[in-house]
C-alpha cells in the first residue's frame, strides 16, 4: 500500500478483520462423529410403544456410596458380595435413569414415537430441575457415579441434539435446561478428577474425561473438551512400550479385564477428539493401538498378563460381548485386521448404555442389525 496514511487508518480495520475470521474459525460448534447425525429410522404411530416407565427419584442426596471391593486390600480386585448389593441398592435410581435413557433414546431413534421421546425428556428435565447428582458431599465411589451418570446421559442426549430429524427442535426449553445441568455436572466433574497424582490415574480418570467430552460436544463447550484432550493424553501417556497400564496391572487376577476396561473412555474421546480436528491417534507412538492390540491378544493368551504380574487372570469379564464395545470408534481410528473385524461381526450389535447406546449404530450401521439383542 503506497499511501502511509491510508494504511494507518486502514491498520485497526484490518487487523480486527483478521482477528474476526480466527475467532471465526476457531469457533467451529464441536460435533459427534458422523453416525450421529443420522435421522430416526421410521415415524411409528398407533399405540405399540411401551410407555413410560415410573420415574426414579432424582437423587439428590450425598454420594457417598459403598465400594462392591469393600474390604479389599490395594489392588481392589476381590468382591464383597455384601457391599456391592449395598451399591447396587444405593445406587438403584442413578443406573435405572442411565439404562432407561439410553433404553429410549434408542427405540426413538428405531421408531419415532413421540412418548418415547417425551419420557426421556421429562425424566432428564426432572432430574436437572433437581439438580440431582450434585452433592459436594462425596466419596470416591460417590464420584466415580457421578461421572458414569453423566457420560451415559450426555452421550445418550447427543443422538437426539444432533441427529438430521431435529427431535429437539420442538423442546427447545428442556434441551436448555437439561444442558444446563450436564455443563453445570461436567464442571464438577473436572474438580472432581483433574490433576490427579500419576499413581492415581486410572480407568476412572478415562471415564471420567469421556463424560466430560460427551457433554463438551452437547454443550459446545471448548474448555471441557480440552480438558477431556488433555486427560487423554495423561492416561495414553502411561502405556508402555508393551502396551499395558502400570496402574491396571496392579489389579492381579482383574488386570486384563481393567485394561480391556480402559479402552472404551479412550477410544471414544480419540473419535470425538478427530472429528473436530484434533488427531490423537499418534500419541505416545500410538499407545492407543498398542493397548488395544495388547489386550487383544491378551483375550486370546493371557500368559503375558500372567508373567507380568503374577496372577492367573479371571477371564469372566471378557466373555460379554458388550465390553468389546471400544472396537467400533478403534476400527475408524485405526485399521483392524481381517480376525479383529470378523470378531467385531461376531459381536455386534455393540449396545452399551455407559457409552450411549448402540454403537454399532453409529459407527458401523451397516451391520446393525444383527441377531443379538442388548
Amino acid at each position: 500500500m503506497r499511501n502511509p496514511k491510508l494504511k494507518s487508518l486502514l491498520a485497526p480495520t484490518l487487523l480486527s478483520l483478521a482477528m474476526f475470521a480466527g475467532a471465526t474459525q476457531a469457533a467451529a460448534p464441536l460435533r459427534p462423529p458422523q453416525g450421529y447425525f443420522a435421522p430416526v429410522d421410521k415415524f411409528k404411530t398407533g399405540d405399540k410403544s411401551e410407555g413410560c416407565d415410573a420415574m426414579p427419584a432424582p437423587y439428590t442426596g450425598p454420594l457417598q456410596f459403598r465400594s462392591k471391593y469393600e474390604g479389599s486390600d490395594k489392588a481392589r480386585a476381590t468382591l464383597n458380595v455384601q457391599s456391592e448389593k449395598a451399591f447396587r441398592d444405593t445406587t438403584k435410581d442413578i443406573t435405572t435413569l442411565e439404562r432407561g435413557t439410553a433404553k429410549r433414546v434408542m427405540q426413538f431413534m428405531r421408531d419415532g414415537r413421540p412418548e418415547q421421546l417425551d419420557c426421556t425428556l421429562n425424566w432428564l428435565t426432572a432430574w436437572a430441575k433437581a439438580d440431582a447428582l450434585m452433592s459436594k458431599d462425596f466419596n470416591h465411589t460417590g464420584k466415580s457415579m457421578r461421572k458414569w451418570a453423566l457420560g451415559s446421559m450426555a452421550s445418550s442426549y447427543i443422538r437426539l441434539k444432533f441427529s438430521d430429524s431435529h427431535p429437539l427442535a420442538a423442546h427447545q426449553q428442556e434441551a436448555q435446561q437439561i444442558e444446563a445441568w450436564f455443563s453445570k455436572m461436567a464442571d464438577q466433574v473436572v474438580s472432581d478428577w483433574d490433576n490427579l497424582p500419576l499413581e492415581k490415574t486410572n480407568n476412572h480418570s478415562y471415564w471420567a474425561a469421556w463424560s466430560v467430552m460427551a457433554t463438551a460436544v452437547a454443550t459446545n463447550r471448548r474448555d471441557l473438551f480440552d480438558w477431556a484432550v488433555k486427560e487423554y493424553k495423561v492416561g495414553v501417556n502411561q502405556v508402555d512400550a508393551d502396551g499395558f497400564l502400570p496402574n491396571e496391572l496392579k489389579r492381579q487376577q482383574r488386570a486384563l479385564a481393567y485394561h480391556n476396561y480402559a479402552l472404551p473412555p479412550l477410544a471414544m474421546i480419540a473419535s470425538f477428539a478427530q472429528v473436530n480436528g484434533v488427531d490423537l491417534r499418534q500419541e505416545n507412538n500410538s499407545a492407543l493401538k498398542r493397548l488395544g492390540d495388547r489386550v487383544l491378544a491378551g483375550v486370546k493368551d493371557p500368559d503375558a498378563f500372567e508373567k507380568k504380574n503374577g496372577k492367573e487372570q479371571d477371564m469372566t469379564d471378557l466373555k460379554e460381548d458388550m465390553k468389546f464395545a471400544w472396537l467400533e470408534p478403534f476400527c475408524t481410528l485405526y485399521t483392524c485386521p481381517p480376525d479383529v473385524i470378523e470378531k467385531k461381526h461376531g459381536m455386534q450389535p455393540f449396545k452399551t448404555f455407559r457409552l450411549g447406546g448402540d454403537l454399532t449404530k453409529v459407527y458401523d450401521p451397516s451391520h446393525e442389525k444383527g441377531n443379538k439383542g442388548s
